[in-house]
């Protein structure tokens, strides 16, 4: 018995919950800082980068992008990118609606929801 769909699936896997986890604490970081222009009229540039990086789920979500990132590489030894990268967007798309409406309370539309259902039978097509 090979593990190869193991090591793909369980390597899209973190990739995905990655990559929500970072969408959610940037939206977070976001809404925290507020409008950049402030700290760009005070500080230039250096100063969007420092007030930036001294939101501590701003540099979270950096780290789990950089995972997300990684991890797509470890895919990608094992699988095709014809279906990582399909899985790895579209089960993303999902978990993120998800989340956002557990985590950020955004109201997730029927049409985004209807979305993500044909969005998992793609991904259910693709695997086969």
């Amino acid at each position: 018995m090979t593990l190869q769909p193991l090591y793909t699936w369980g390597s899209i896997s973190v990739m995905v919950l990655a990559s929500t986890a970072a969408n959610i604490l940037m939206a977070k970081a976001v809404r925290r800082k507020g409008d950049m222009e402030e700290a760009r009229r005070r500080g230039g540039i250096l100063g969007m980068v420092k007030n930036v990086l001294s939101s501590k789920p701003m540099v979270s979500a950096i780290g789990l992008m950089a995972l997300a990132f990684f991890t797509l590489l470890f895919a990608l030894s094992w699988a095709d990118v014809s279906l990582v990268v399909p899985a790895a967007a579209s089960l993303t798309f999902v978990t993120s609606a998800l989340a956002a409406k557990v985590f950020l309370n955004e109201k997730v539309d029927g049409r985004r929801w209807v979305a993500a259902v044909l969005v998992c039978v793609g991904v259910a097509l693709l695997a086969q």
